[in-house]
């Protein structure tokens, strides 16, 4: 991707990320905006670094594909946060930043000497942006987290699974309570950066990841605060208090396509009519050709649910005679919101999924190499995202970073790593 010549929307923007997994995508979302993101990380390396696959297989702490993923576009430096001289280093680069991205456990940074009111004295108009399991402060915030963990207790995997509910919820894959965490933290930083170009101060901003999975359950929490009600899991479709009839039909090929209800408005629901009468099978929806009644469903009133049925079963006909990759095209032509189920390398083959430009070329000059990279979760054509390098090596930019920025003499800089400092 890339054709536009705009510049990132966060260029210019400094940012110091200390953390590893939980705050990783957040950091990543900011690099890939444009920011300057500079991940601080031990002299052994982020425990990212040891996650696998590794390229060929070989365990390397510069060669994980997970770690590739997550640092697109960011620089690495090492230091002891352990050390005096490393906490005054680390202090020196906030001075000069506009954002602190913290993803160590509740109270890490401070155990270390490292408060948050130091930081924001040292620099009034720093961003400081803390992602922890439960918040801080709280009666769990002490606690840790697990992706798998935060799910279940969030309450997202309790809507994830399938109708038949003797078998167990269903955890989502990748990475999702982390990622969930990690939008809330970058919307919160970047409506932190506008208020200070309004008043020229930081603020902080508090990201529980907890909190972030409960209110992103749907209507799931506030069902349940509201009136007590409980959703319940349905295969490929919304949880919903009141069953709904199933929503993935088997098309012509084999493959399964997901609907949801048919026909969400009055144009689709008259586009759909006039689609079944081109294939014959207008008169199966018998009484029920007038708009469905969408209140009447929501409450589970038996004559709208019975509608419902039926416009499915009409709908399930059409898929025995079409293969999947014509229907979900006259669907989408039609104003339907309507997919295709793929397995993940049937995707990538997906003429659709081409013309989005998802799939991004990154040069790894170090391999004489370059490899397929998942590309830009949106496309805003003013506010462009583009990989413009790989993930660092451990420290490769210390040189950088410590004598050029940071403007600390050469041979203060060589001591500092006999030290063991950075």
């Amino acid at each position: 991707m890339g054709h536009s010549t705009k510049v990132g929307a966060l260029n210019g923007v400094q940012v110091i990320e200390v953390g590893d997994e939980i705050s990783e995508w957040c950091g990543k979302l900011l690099a890939d905006m444009g920011a300057d993101v500079i991940k601080v990380e031990p002299l052994k390396g982020s425990r990212t670094r040891t996650y696998e696959p590794f390229y060929k297989h070989e365990s390397d702490i510069n060669q994980s594909l997970y770690f590739w993923h997550y640092n697109t576009n960011k620089k690495s430096i090492s230091i002891s946060l352990a050390t005096k001289e490393g906490r005054s280093l680390f202090m020196q680069l906030l001075k000069t930043s506009d954002v602190l991205l913290d993803g160590m456990p509740f109270g890490h940074l401070a155990n270390l000497g490292i408060e948050y009111s130091e930081c924001n004295r040292a620099n009034p108009s720093l961003i400081t942006a803390a992602i922890t399991p439960f918040g801080q402060g709280g009666p769990y915030s002490d606690r840790a987290s697990t992706d798998l963990t935060a799910m279940a207790f969030g309450g997202t995997v309790w809507s994830c699974g399938y109708d038949d509910h003797s078998t167990p919820p269903i955890r989502g894959s990748g990475n999702q309570a982390f990622h969930t965490v990690c939008h809330f933290a970058t919307i919160g930083i970047m409506t932190a950066l506008l208020h200070r170009q309004l008043t020229g101060f930081g603020q902080f901003v508090d990201a529980n990841m907890h909190a972030a999975l409960n209110v992103t359950t749907e209507g799931a929490t506030y069902n349940w605060l509201v009136a007590q009600d409980t959703v319940q899991r349905q295969t490929g479709r919304h949880a919903s208090i009141n069953p709904t009839p199933p929503s993935q039909i088997l098309c012509k090929d084999g493959r399964y396509i997901n609907v949801g209800f048919p026909a969400r408005t009055e144009e689709q629901w008259f586009h759909l009519l006039s689609w079944l009468d081109e294939e014959g099978l207008i008169g199966n929806l018998g009484d029920f050709l007038n708009p469905p009644n969408w209140d009447a469903m929501r409450r589970g009133d038996s004559r709208a649910l019975e509608q419902q049925r039926i416009v499915m079963l009409s709908v399930e006909q059409l898929a025995q005679r079409l293969d999947s990759y014509e229907m979900f095209t006259k669907a989408q032509n039609l104003g339907f919101q309507w997919g295709i189920i793929y397995s993940p390398d049937e995707v990538l083959d997906d003429p659709h999924f081409a013309a989005r430009e998802f799939l991004v070329t990154v040069d790894h000059p170090e391999l004489n190499s370059s490899f397929i990279y998942p590309g830009a979760p949106y496309k805003l054509p003013e506010s462009p995202w583009k990989i413009r390098s790989r993930a660092p090596f451990l420290g490769e930019h210390n040189e950088e970073v410590f004598i050029d920025l940071l403007d600390i003499p050469r041979t203060q800089f060589n001591d500092l790593i006999q030290k063991g400092i950075i």
